[in-house]
């Protein structure tokens, strides 16, 4: 009788957890814990909310910058030295976030801190490798990947929120960049491989048989090119939804905390709040990448706008604790669907094996419309006391996003 060979380990379960913890340290590093540093630091330096928004803008538009180069370097290297590379950037960045005293400063180390585009939305770093290790298991390897999301944002906003009350601000920015670096830089360099290919694996943990080449291997899942993909309109379509959502999504992002805490809302039970929002999108996040085999990815998709469209609309009537707990609750959710969604759809729609440039190449251009909206809130508060005029027509921004990503077929090969 043959004996049965003995299961092993499929290394692609490693790259997802390295993922995962890149994630997780990501929310302390000038992520969803941004919010938290306005009031303190804008009442110390006298910083208006319009420039945190414009840092936050110059961040997404220099890692719009670099997006296309991360992209092509991921297919070709993988991330091992990048992820590492990007997170040192970004740590440094964060202990020079300590000593600024000026505007200009603050929007300037912002704007190095994105060219790593580890911190900020939309990182292709941690989203492309799990994509280019599994096709079958995608949905469910994004979604472990996702829960890094909820398990820093458990840690490192409240932690957040503690080193600033009890320390300052500076210290925050300072202690923080430094456990990032600590966390990720070594896993990386020493876990983390471009694709199954490299070790003598097929995506999913198949087995390689002797006559398969590496070419052979990209037949299980059609690929396009960067050039072929262009000339669909499936592309464009995502594009311009994700455009128009980033957009809205980013007049509320960042300006929400602060503007809780100006109602009276007390800045632990907000920093509180953060987290369970960031919770509740690691838990949707999950959930879409569970689902994705059952459910199609345009409705998962689609209904992320809709959720996130809902907590805005909460967050404009959101003066007691309550609402806006539900609030960032329902808006977290929503964030964690929409970020699985576009870490799966790319890959579903158009392949695995130039992911890494296709990805770079639509991502600043989301990057750099959504940039527009936390400045020009800021600007709209400045100008009329108030954030509802920019905040209701995000909300209308968003529904019309909604069927322009529903609408978007799947391309033809």
């Amino acid at each position: 009788m043959k004996k049965n060979k003995k299961p092993y380990f499929y290394y692609g379960w490693v790259i997802v957890v390295v993922m995962a913890i890149a994630n997780a340290v990501g929310m302390g590093m000038g992520a969803l814990n941004l919010g938290l540093y306005i009031k303190p630091m804008g009442d110390s330096l006298g910083i208006s909310r319009a420039s945190f928004g414009w840092a936050s803008t110059i961040r997404s538009f220099s890692s719009a910058a670099t997006n296309p180069l991360l992209g092509n370097l991921l297919d070709k290297y993988g991330a091992r030295w990048i992820l590492a590379i990007c997170i040192l950037i970004t740590g440094i960045s964060m202990i020079s976030l300590s000593f600024v005293k000026e505007s200009w400063q603050l929007i300037l180390v912002f704007g190095l801190m994105g060219f790593a585009g580890v911190s900020g939305p939309g990182s292709i770093v941690t989203s492309v490798p799990p994509a280019k290790w599994f096709i079958e298991k995608r949905g469910k390897a994004l979604a472990i990947t996702s829960v890094g999301i909820s398990i820093g944002a458990a840690l490192f906003i409240p932690l957040t929120q503690i080193l600033i009350n009890n320390y300052s601000w500076e210290s925050a920015w300072f202690i923080l960049g430094i456990l990032g670096i600590i966390l990720v830089c070594p896993i990386s360099i020493i876990f983390v491989r471009r694709q199954p290919e490299d070790i003598g694996l097929l995506p999913d943990g198949k087995e390689k048989l002797p006559q398969h080449s590496v070419e052979d291997s990209s037949l299980e899942e059609y690929s396009f090119t960067l050039n072929q993909a262009l000339k669909t309109s499936s592309l464009w379509l995502l594009t311009i939804a994700f455009s128009i959502l980033n957009l809205a999504i980013f007049t509320f992002a960042l300006h929400r905390i602060p503007a809780f805490m100006d109602r009276g809302l007390d800045p632990t039970l907000v920093s509180l709040a953060t987290a369970f929002d960031a919770i509740c999108a690691g838990i949707a996040s999950f959930t879409g990448g569970i689902l994705v085999t059952k459910i199609p990815s345009k409705i998962i998709g689609a209904s992320a706008f809709m959720m996130l469209a809902i907590a805005s609309l909460m967050t404009i009537y959101a003066y007691e604790f309550w609402l806006m707990f539900f609030s960032m609750a329902i808006f977290g959710a929503g964030i964690g669907i929409n970020s699985f969604t576009q870490n799966y759809i790319w890959a579903e729609y158009f392949g695995r094996n130039y992911l890494g440039q296709i990805r770079g190449f639509v991502t600043p251009i989301s990057l750099v419309l959504g940039g527009i909206g936390a400045p020009l809130a800021g600007y709209v508060l400045d100008i009329t006391g108030s954030y509802n005029p920019a905040w209701w027509v995000s909300v209308w921004l968003m529904i019309f996003a909604a069927i322009i990503f529903y609408l978007s077929p799947k391309p033809k090969h």
